[in-house]
């Protein structure tokens, strides 16, 4: 028979201390047994679907009975959120009243879609963010914002504001993130799950493949950020720099 396994909290002690793995483990004791929903927009192709991936395994081995469910919805629902999820982040954006439609009625099915009897529900930025209006309230709802919401559009914040005030608290990435809003906020900085293949360590001879693929100079050192080329992403200060609109095409 198979013996599998994932990863544990064990593993992480070379990396963070055995005192910390401790600290967490008696936390988690205390939170043996609840029942804990997490709601996102997918499964992959972003940093807050690795983390939950992560996180909801790592919470299981630590005896909460954590689950992972996805929201459904058409391309023009993902077309709308999405433009919700940069307007959050600064963009500008027509929040026309059907567009405004098409996003509640869609979270309103999935509200049909998903029975809840948990013990908290963490609700992962703006797109399942409605779905605590359709659920009569028996447990803390917690809304995890992993966006930059330090200069949000005004109208897109102060409509989401209706259901974010509902939540029993906001946790955000840092405080400079912090918006006018009813519930208490806490800060979470994210991580990376350092066991994930794609944070693996590099050989040497990877390293030297992948940067001459790029064609990337070697001769002075390199100070490198890794993401996509979109302003939520990039470094402070640069999203006017020539040089970043001349090469937003490059891979990344």
């Amino acid at each position: 028979m198979a013996q599998y396994r994932i990863t544990q909290i064990d593993d992480y002690e070379p990396l963070v201390g055995a005192e910390v793995v401790e600290r967490i483990r008696d936390k988690a004791a205390k939170l043996k047994g609840l029942r804990v929903a997490n709601f996102n927009s997918t499964y992959y192709g972003g940093g807050v679907a690795e983390t939950i991936s992560s996180l909801t395994l790592l919470m299981n081995s630590l005896g909460l009975r954590t689950e992972w469910r996805v929201i459904q919805g058409r391309p023009d629902f993902f077309s709308i959120t999405k433009k919700m999820h940069n307007a959050l982040q600064g963009a500008e954006i027509d929040l026309s009243k059907i567009k405004k439609e098409i996003f509640e009625q869609v979270i309103y099915e999935n509200s049909l879609r998903n029975f809840l009897d948990h013990d908290f529900i963490i609700v992962h930025d703006p797109q399942p963010l409605p779905l605590i209006q359709h659920y009569e309230k028996t447990c803390p709802w917690l809304w995890r914002c992993h966006l930059d919401l330090s200069r949000p559009d005004a109208k897109t914040w102060n409509y989401l504001r209706r259901w974010v005030d509902n939540y029993d608290a906001v946790i955000l990435s840092c405080k400079e993130f912090v918006q006018e809003m009813r519930p208490p906020t806490r800060m979470m900085m994210p991580a990376i799950n350092p066991f994930a293949i794609k944070n693996r360590r590099l050989g040497d001879r990877e390293i030297d493949e992948r940067l001459a693929h790029y064609e990337i100079p070697v001769d002075l050192p390199l100070v490198v950020q890794v993401s996509r080329s979109i302003r939520g992403k990039i470094p402070k200060g640069s999203w006017r720099h020539s040089s970043w609109r001349a090469n937003k095409s490059m891979p990344g």
